[in-house]
C-alpha cells in the first residue's frame, strides 16, 4: 500500500475540577488526560487509526532530550516526512523507514508503535478481517475473543476506600482488582487486609510504582520487601513495579521472597522487555502495543514467554481505542489470556449502580462510536475489519489540546 497522509491529532480530556490525591509524602494533582490519535491514509482512500501518547510531560517520560513539543508534532513532522509517498509491502517496511530518521531512539519506538497498529488496522480493513485473525495466521493459533480482564483502578485512597472499590469490581465479575498503594507503609498493609476481606472471587494486584517515585526514601528496600512479602502471604496475584524499572538487581532480590512480580510497561523497547524477562525475576511481563513497537514488537516478548514460567500480560491504560488494540493481541497470541481494563468515572460499559472509577476521562469512551462489550468482567473483541471499531473524528474538535502536564506530584 502507498501511504499518502500521516496525521497526529493531540487531544486533551480535562478533569474538572482538578482532583488532589494524598499519598505518603505529598499530593498528586490530576488535571487532565492527554491522547494522540494517529491517522494513516493510503492512495486508495483507506484510513487506519492508532492511539498514542501526547503531552510534553509524557514526552519527557518516554523520550531522551528535548520533546520537540508534542508527539503529534513528531507524527506530522519527521514521521510523516519519512512515510508519505512511500509504498510499504509489509508493516516492517514502515519500521525501517522510521528507524532511518534521526529521531531519538525512544521517539522512534513510540512512532513505530502507533504506525504499526494503524497499518494493521488498514491491513484488516483491506482483507475484510479483524486484526486478531491476521495475528492468528502469524502465530498459528485459533482466536479466543472473550477475554478475562482485571480492573485497573484504586489510586491513593484511605484503606476503606480501596476495599469499597474492590467490592464493586468483584460484583462486576472482573478477574482482578489492581490498585496503587503508597499511602504509607502501615496504610498499605491495612489496605491489603481490607481487600482480602472485601472480595470473593477477584484477585488482588498491587501497582507499586509510587514506592520508588517517592522522595525521601520512605519506602526503602527493607520496607518494600516487608510489604511485598506480606502481600504474598495474603495471596496477592502479583506486585507490579515494586522497584524502579532499571533496578534489575532489586527485582531479583525481591523475587527470592517467592511473591509473583510484574513489570515491563516502563521498558522503552522490545529489547528492554526481553532483558527484564531474562532476569528470571518477573512472573508477568507487561508489554503494550502502544509503546513496544506495536504488534510486531510485542511478538518478540510473547515468543520469549512461550514455554517459560513467565506470562505476557499487556499493559493498557488509556482509551477504549487502546483497549481494543491490545485486545486483538490477547485474542490471538499464544499463552496470553488476560487484559487490563482501566476504570474511569461514569464508564458506560459497566452495569453497576455504584461507580468504581478513578477520575473522569470522557475522551476514553468518546474516541469510538461504539460501547465496548463488557459482561461479567470479560470483553468481547469486535469482529469487524481491522480494529473493528469506528473512530469518532468529532473528538478532534471536542477535545482540543491544552498546555501543561496532565498530572503533578507535589512533595512535602
Amino acid at each position: 500500500m502507498r501511504i499518502t497522509d500521516v496525521r497526529g491529532h493531540a487531544l486533551s480530556s480535562p478533569i474538572e475540577p482538578p482532583q488532589t490525591r494524598d499519598f505518603h509524602g505529598g499530593k498528586r494533582r490530576l488535571l487532565k488526560r492527554d491522547v494522540v490519535l494517529v491517522v494513516v491514509e493510503t492512495a486508495d482512500g483507506e484510513v487506519g487509526f492508532a492511539p498514542a501518547g501526547a503531552s510534553s510531560s509524557a514526552m519527557r517520560e518516554y523520550f531522551e532530550g528535548d520533546s520537540q513539543a508534542t508527539f503529534a508534532d513528531l507524527v506530522e513532522g519527521p514521521i510523516a516526512d519519512a512515510l508519505q509517498g512511500e509504498t510499504v509491502d509489509a508493516v516492517t517496511d514502515a519500521h525501517d523507514l522510521i528507524d532511518a530518521t534521526d529521531l531519538p531512539e525512544r521517539a522512534r519506538h513510540e512512532a513505530a508503535s502507533a504506525i504499526d497498529v494503524a497499518l494493521y488496522d488498514l491491513r484488516g480493513k483491506r482483507a475484510g478481517a479483524p486484526i486478531y485473525e491476521l495475528l492468528c495466521e502469524e502465530y498459528g493459533t485459533e482466536p479466543d475473543t472473550r477475554l478475562p480482564m482485571y480492573a485497573s483502578a484504586g489510586m491513593y485512597m484511605e484503606p476503606e476506600g480501596y476495599a469499597e472499590q474492590a467490592r464493586i469490581i468483584d460484583e462486576l465479575g472482573f478477574f482482578g482488582y489492581k490498585y496503587r498503594p503508597g499511602i504509607g507503609p502501615e496504610g498499605d498493609l491495612e489496605t491489603i487486609d481490607r481487600l482480602v476481606d472485601a472480595v470473593d472471587r477477584t484477585e488482588i494486584m498491587l501497582d507499586s510504582h509510587t514506592w520508588w517515585k517517592l522522595e525521601g526514601g520512605t519506602y526503602g528496600p527493607e520496607t518494600t520487601a516487608d510489604i511485598v512479602e506480606y502481600a504474598g502471604e495474603k495471596g496477592a496475584y502479583w506486585v507490579e513495579e515494586p522497584v524502579a524499572p532499571d533496578d534489575y538487581d532489586g527485582y531479583v532480590e525481591l523475587s527470592e521472597l517467592g511473591v509473583p512480580l510484574a513489570g515491563g510497561e516502563s521498558e522503552e523497547s522490545p529489547a528492554g522487555l526481553l532483558e527484564l524477562g531474562r532476569t528470571g525475576a518477573v512472573d508477568f511481563l507487561q508489554g503494550d502495543v502502544r509503546h513496544h513497537r506495536g504488534y510486531t514488537g510485542c511478538a518478540e516478548a510473547i515468543e520469549f514467554c512461550r514455554g517459560r514460567d513467565v506470562e505476557f500480560v499487556p499493559h493498557n491504560f488509556g482509551t477504549w481505542l487502546g483497549l481494543i488494540a491490545n485486545a486483538h493481541l490477547v485474542a490471538a497470541a499464544p499463552e496470553v489470556d488476560l487484559l487490563e481494563y482501566p476504570v474511569f468515572e461514569d464508564d458506560p460499559a459497566l452495569d453497576s449502580d455504584e461507580d468504581p472509577g478513578m477520575y473522569p476521562f470522557d475522551l476514553a469512551f468518546d474516541v469510538i462510536e461504539e460501547t465496548v462489550d463488557v459482561d461479567d468482567g470479560k470483553l468481547s473483541v469486535p469482529d469487524g475489519p481491522g480494529l473493528g471499531v469506528t473512530v469518532d473524528l468529532d473528538v478532534i474538535e471536542e477535545y482540543p489540546p491544552t498546555e501543561g502536564a496532565w498530572t503533578e506530584f507535589i512533595y512535602d
